[in-house]
């Protein structure tokens, strides 16, 4: 999986004029917690976490906060509700040498059969949550859709990856492929028997 490093700065808590102080200077207030970690409260320039909150990928993050550094992954982004800037980031540290639940993008390979036939494709999410070592998670999770057939579906439950295990519920729709009026007529077209002469 992508790493990414960011370099951020300790600051105060617990007083509002510090965090408007901080987002005034285009930085957002963090905390780190997790994995034995004391809870570390610091910022990040804004522009800088754009790497990490505006990318389909997701990433193990090698933070360094004056000279404490931590691996973590990203937790939850708070947004303001007009503007969409990010208002507040949790990062979650974790340990290298223990499983790391983390959502990772799907990638939908192949042509399908029943697209082929007229259907239509239906992916309804775009990422996966798994569990695994930090050096076996992946980029993402191919999907190959080649021979999904007219009313056909893929769900979490049907796919296997080597080294983790996909924690999403496995009722979870990744794909499916719907019949269209074009794919319902040509079945239909099929089905006929021809008038006798």
């Amino acid at each position: 999986m992508k790493e990414l490093e960011l370099n951020g700065q300790l600051r105060a808590t617990g007083r509002k004029a510090d965090v408007n102080s901080l987002r005034r200077e285009e930085k957002v207030p963090c905390v780190i917690y997790g994995a034995g970690v004391q809870n570390t409260n610091f910022s990040i320039n804004e522009k800088d976490l754009k790497a990490l909150t505006h990318t389909p990928y997701s990433h193990i993050v090698k933070l360094d906060v004056e000279g404490s550094k931590f691996t973590a992954v990203l937790k939850e982004v708070q947004y303001h509700p007009v503007t969409d800037r990010p208002l507040h980031v949790d990062f979650l540290a974790i340990d290298e040498s223990k499983p790391v639940t983390i959502s990772v993008p799907l990638k939908i390979t192949g042509n399908s059969e029943g697209v082929r036939a007229g259907g239509k494709l239906n992916a309804p999410i775009r990422k996966l949550k798994v569990s695994g070592l930090v050096k076996n998670l992946p980029d993402e999770l191919p999907v190959d859709i080649t021979t999904l057939g007219l009313g056909k579906q893929i769900n979490a439950g049907d796919l296997k990856f080597d080294g983790i295990q996909i924690v999403s519920p496995k009722s979870t729709l990744v794909c499916a492929v719907r019949a269209t009026r074009n794919s319902a007529a040509g079945e239909a077209q099929e089905t006929e028997t021809p008038a006798a002469e």
